[in-house]
């Protein structure tokens, strides 16, 4: 997948996601993430997790996302995989991951790489997952990539109203926006928003504006009903922004539910209005 450099988004914006996949990968461990070159035969591996951590147990993992048949794909994982290891000195235990579309696809001969494809290499089929259920937020932002189009809206939101923080939220719009975007091209950014369902499924039925709702935190719920009104209306005047950090707790409730149906700046401004009546 040289394209789909995406992809590993999932991995580093997702803390955990190697430990989801791969024994032996403690959830604690830190990783780099590279692309790196073998000079000699020109191989470039689609991402190396280096560790962070001084645990010399910590393994350093090779990942390939294989989507298509390729006869000649474990033999040139591997080769890459030693090749890397002379080249680069490696002194520390590794690991393989490798996301594949399904167990029909060929990869080439496996008899070769038995032993290490059982002990050291994790594969994770896509198909496997679009029947799975209650799978864990990392897991189910991969199950995205195997599912069609309505499913991939059902589990999107489902996705974002489970989200206990407004960064949360944030990273996993994006990320859900990516996957749809680019497993399915004809999709604009609106048509995503409207697969998603945002006037049901934004920031007033996450857990973040769930807690805000019953904490009473001003200065929260209004940071985050200004981001929702600048992705929505684009950027915002000094006056608005200080009109809205004025607001109480129930108007920036109020206002957060009916920003869903603005279209101009001067929808808000005559809400706003409203407060002052």
């Amino acid at each position: 997948m040289k394209t789909d450099k995406w992809f590993y988004e999932l991995f580093l914006s997702q803390p955990g996601m190697l430990a989801d996949l791969i024994p032996d990968v403690d959830a604690s461990w830190q990783f780099s993430y590279s692309a790196p070159v073998i000079k000699e035969k020109e191989f470039q591996f689609d991402g190396v997790f280096t560790p962070l951590s001084d645990n010399p147990m910590a393994p350093m993992v090779f990942a390939e996302a294989q989507m298509q048949t390729e006869e000649n794909f474990y033999r040139r994982f591997f080769a890459e995989i030693f090749l890397y290891l002379e080249q680069y000195k490696v002194c520390r235990p590794w690991r393989g991951l490798l996301i594949l579309p399904s167990r029909d696809f060929t990869f080439g001969p496996e008899l070769p790489y038995q032993d290490l494809l059982e002990h050291r290499v994790t594969r994770l089929y896509l198909r496997d997952l679009r029947t799975k259920r209650k799978l864990n937020p990392n897991l189910a932002l991969l199950q995205l990539l195997a599912t069609n189009q309505a499913q991939s809206a059902v589990l999107g939101k489902e996705l974002l109203q489970t989200a206990e923080t407004e960064g949360e939220f944030e990273r996993r719009l994006s990320l859900i926006e990516t996957i749809l975007a680019n497993k399915f091209p004809d999709l604009t950014k609106e048509m995503i928003m409207q697969l998603l369902d945002l006037k049901q499924t934004d920031i007033t039925q996450s857990r973040f504006y769930q807690q805000i709702r019953q904490e009473g935190r001003q200065e929260e719920a209004a940071a985050l009903v200004i981001r929702q009104l600048i992705r929505r209306l684009g950027e915002l005047s000094a006056a608005q922004v200080e009109r809205i950090r004025s607001l109480s707790v129930l108007q920036l409730e109020d206002l957060g539910e009916a920003l869903l149906d603005f279209t101009t700046m001067t929808d808000l401004d005559y809400h706003l209005a409203r407060f002052q009546e």
